[in-house]
């Protein structure tokens, strides 16, 4: 009895260290659960992605202040913020799998202790390329690969479409505002896949590529005088109380510039970019955006 009882263990053992697959992660190749029951994400832009193959979310951080997840939102449990977990829900919780991303990384090794965590941040250069890999990662975990190569499809479609739109229409400059503060960004920063993925040339090449942009003020906006000003309103990402961005630019020295003269001023919705940059739903969003913007102008 007891040595089948062994067995048995043995058996069990084995088959559950064999329901893992290797996927690629933003730390390296990664051994993880298969089809985990239990998900925990502590990233908007995983939180974005893993819901748009269909896959539930069981905990997430609050708030994730994107509309557009606000289902997603309603129907998981609090875990904390996504600078501070709740360890005490996720030891009752016991998830199987923990994803974390961006500004909650920090806490992956704390969270491993809770169980396996993956880093799935998307940053930098290559955004593009990174947020396919994420798709192709979730789709191995999840076992979601015909929802994942159609949303990788749509991806593609809306880059092209994308492409299409700016194509001959002029230089570019995106810049976010922070009450009534200003940064530019450019190619190699976290909103630069706009650029490089879409072939949008800068209007002020060789910016740097620093987390918080570079510093503008009005009068670089003037020099620079962009055919295009795409604008992003960190308050409005937020929710944050402030100067709105329009109100931020409304001024005679913006408006002199081609990018106001001609309607070139484009607002783009803050959040997917600011909070859920990389997610494969946020990205879609903002090339719809993108678009739209340019197509209304024909020259």
């Amino acid at each position: 009895m007891r040595t089948l009882l062994l067995a048995g263990l043995i058996a069990c053992a084995s088959s559950a260290f064999a329901e893992t697959v290797t996927v690629e992660t933003a730390t390296g190749t990664a051994d993880v659960p298969a089809a985990p029951d239990t998900v925990v994400a502590f990233d908007v832009a995983a939180i974005d992605t893993i819901s748009a193959l269909g896959q539930p979310i069981a905990g997430v951080p609050q708030p994730l202040y994107l509309q557009s997840l606000d289902a997603v939102e309603a129907a998981a449990q609090p875990v904390g913020t996504l600078f501070e977990p709740d360890f005490e829900a996720l030891a009752v919780m016991q998830p199987d799998l923990i994803v974390v991303g961006g500004r909650s990384s920090a806490q992956a090794e704390a969270l491993a202790q809770i169980a396996p965590v993956i880093d799935m941040t998307i940053w930098g250069d290559g955004m593009v390329e990174q947020a396919k890999a994420r798709i192709a990662a979730y789709a191995t975990i999840f076992g979601k690969q015909e929802a994942a190569a159609a949303l990788s499809a749509r991806l593609d479609a809306r880059l092209d479409a994308a492409r299409e739109a700016v194509a001959g229409k002029g230089n570019a400059l995106i810049v976010l505002t922070n009450g009534g503060k200003i940064s530019a960004y450019g190619a190699n920063s976290r909103f630069g896949w706009l650029h490089g993925a879409l072939e949008l040339p800068e209007a002020h090449p060789g910016l740097t590529a620093e987390a918080h942009g570079h510093a503008i003020s009005f009068e670089f906006l003037a020099e620079t005088d962009p055919d295009w000003l795409l604008v992003i309103d960190r308050g409005a990402a937020i929710g944050a109380e402030g100067e709105a961005a329009a109100a931020t630019l409304d001024n005679p020295i913006v408006a002199r510039t081609k990018a106001a003269q001609q309607g070139h001023i484009v607002y783009l919705d803050a959040g997917p970019l600011y909070i859920a940059g990389g997610g494969a739903g946020s990205m879609i969003h903002t090339l719809d955006e993108i678009v739209a913007a340019f197509s209304k102008s024909e020259s």
